[in-house]
């Protein structure tokens, strides 16, 4: 299985190469059709609830830029949109997905800083899976030269999320120890290059074994998540690290609590293993809830240890942190440019493969991140599962489990 992901990796690069001489191309081309296609949640549940289905072209209203989109990220996040397991979810229908690329269409009124034919990557709050998106320019930041669309999708969100963790919340320094859980997953990678741009960090990454012959390299000491590596990294670092980032939430809070040195910092900035499976499970959501350690105040204080939440989607969306994200996007884009970080992409996926592909996420099968490529054609068998609908997302649902019987078809062809 770690060789099929290495694998995969190297034909993603491959096609990522291959593709850079048509990104120039398609610039000089824009399509003028009325209509785009887009990835449409109907309801929320299982994968059956997604469509690829043809809807009214947005146009840029005052200060936003249209964005002819190349590729997008695929989050774990959205698993949990899909399943409605998040707080306060919007109504269906919608069309998921928080982050793209492409190149600059058109733009609106009062819109600086920002030209046709401009190569971009963008946040969304919302509406990224679809050919085309408009959104304010507080939100969209211009590319480097050489970076290809599919690194674009794989950057934003997991580098800049990993970046205000270590060093706007927890402070990382020379010399001090990190432990991320998910080591394996994009924003894992992310952690584990930026740790690398500083002397000295050491780094403990928890991962499924079957990830450690492709991401060993990337951190200093690797351990099983289904073994006892509390132990394990005790051993190495008696006194605890200073940085632990849990993506998981459940059982792990209360072990990772354990591990922090005085004036540690534990960051939790996701709920993973809510998503046990295809569809939202209240058992599975109270279970997780219930393993939470509950944490008492007056204990924090006695052992000088931090916690802290973070999301960056509700920083940028709710809390008016643009400003902050866009000093932090251009700190990492230098870094980019230094050849000191680059984003890991696991696989490339068309439109019409998002089931396969939030079905890769739910195995907890990749390393890096997985792309929706919206020039990619779609394998025969993905085409016939993902008939069109209409804008209302109204479809003919498929049996529950009907996933199951398909081949995984492979990622890159």
């Amino acid at each position: 299985m770690a060789k099929e992901g290495a694998d995969m990796t190297e034909e993603t690069e491959y096609m990522i190469d291959r593709n850079a001489g048509k990104e120039a191309l398609s610039a000089e081309s824009p399509i003028n059709a009325k209509e785009m296609r887009a990835v449409v949640l109907a309801g929320f549940g299982g994968l059956n609830k997604l469509r690829v289905t043809k809807k009214a072209m947005p146009e840029p209203q005052d200060g936003e830029v249209k964005i002819r989109v190349k590729a997008c990220g695929l989050n774990f996040l959205d698993l949990m949109v899909r399943q409605g397991n998040i707080d306060n979810p919007p109504k269906t229908p919608l069309v998921p997905g928080f982050e793209c690329c492409g190149i600059v269409e058109s733009v609106g009124e009062n819109t600086q800083g920002f030209e046709i034919g401009d190569r971009v990557m963008a946040f969304m709050n919302y509406n990224a899976w679809a050919e085309v998106v408009c959104t304010p320019t507080d939100f969209v930041y211009k590319m480097p030269d050489e970076m290809m669309f599919a690194e674009a999708a794989a950057f934003s969100l997991n580098f800049v999320a990993a970046y205000i963790m270590l060093f706007e919340v927890a402070s990382l320094r020379e010399g001090m120890s990190v432990l991320v859980h998910s080591a394996g997953g994009a924003v894992g990678q992310a952690v584990a290059q930026l740790c690398s741009t500083v002397p000295n960090v050491t780094v403990f990454g928890i991962a499924s074994c079957f990830k450690h012959s492709s991401i060993k390299d990337s951190v200093t000491h690797l351990f099983d998540r289904n073994t006892d590596y509390i132990q394990e990294v005790k051993k190495m670092s008696p006194d605890g690290v200073d940085i632990v980032l849990d993506c998981l939430c459940g059982e792990n809070t209360g072990k990772s609590l354990s591990l922090l040195k005085p004036l540690g910092t534990y960051i939790l900035y996701g709920a993973s293993n809510m998503v046990t499976g295809e569809t939202k499970s209240f058992f599975s959501f109270a279970k997780s809830w219930w393993q939470v350690e509950k944490v008492n105040p007056i204990k924090l204080y006695e052992e000088n240890k931090v916690i802290a939440g973070f999301s960056l989607l509700n920083l940028l969306f709710k809390q008016g942190g643009c400003h902050l994200v866009k000093s932090v996007m251009d700190k990492l884009l230098r870094l980019y440019e230094e050849k000191k970080i680059k984003p890991v992409v696991d696989s490339l996926w068309a439109l019409e493969e998002v089931k396969e592909a939030m079905q890769r996420i739910h195995d907890r099968g990749n390393i890096g991140k997985l792309i929706l490529d919206v020039e990619k054609s779609p394998t025969p068998l993905m085409a016939n599962d993902s008939t069109e609908t209409s804008e209302a997302g109204e479809e003919e649902e498929d049996p529950e489990g009907d996933n199951d019987s398909k081949e995984r078809m492979p990622f890159i062809h």
